[in-house]
């Protein structure tokens, strides 16, 4: 049995191309972004520091995966976008979905809901 990891999957495509489309949307027209983990957790251009910070303490690996990359890493497995995941043995459990990561929702709010389901996930 392998250690879990923390997933966070944005829903948008990686690459330079489309972080740069992503970041002129998000600057543009940031209601009909379609990413809420990205607007929550990113600035302009940088992860925001209080959100760098919690994931730092988080009790297993975090990756940060684009849609395409977890496309990629679980082929087939159909997930509603965003979403924070725990993965362990090549199996993957929602955390948090897109309900749980609103619009408009702040660090704090995130911060809270993440330690909310992973303390439930351990019990």
């Amino acid at each position: 049995m392998s250690e879990p990891s923390i997933l966070f999957v944005y829903n948008a495509d990686s690459g330079l191309l489309n972080a740069m489309k992503d970041m002129i949307h998000k600057a543009a027209a940031p209601d009909s972004y379609p990413c809420s983990l990205c607007a929550t957790t990113y600035g302009a251009v940088a992860m925001r520091p209080e959100w760098q910070a919690h994931v730092a303490t988080l009790p297993y690996e975090a990756l940060f995966l684009h849609r395409d990359e977890f496309a990629k890493r679980h082929p087939g497995h159909k997930q509603s976008l965003p979403a924070i995941l725990l993965e362990q043995d090549g199996r993957v459990e929602t955390l948090l979905g897109p309900a749980d990561m609103p619009p408009g929702q702040t660090v704090p709010e995130l911060i809270a809901a993440l330690t909310a389901a992973l303390a439930a996930n351990r019990a």
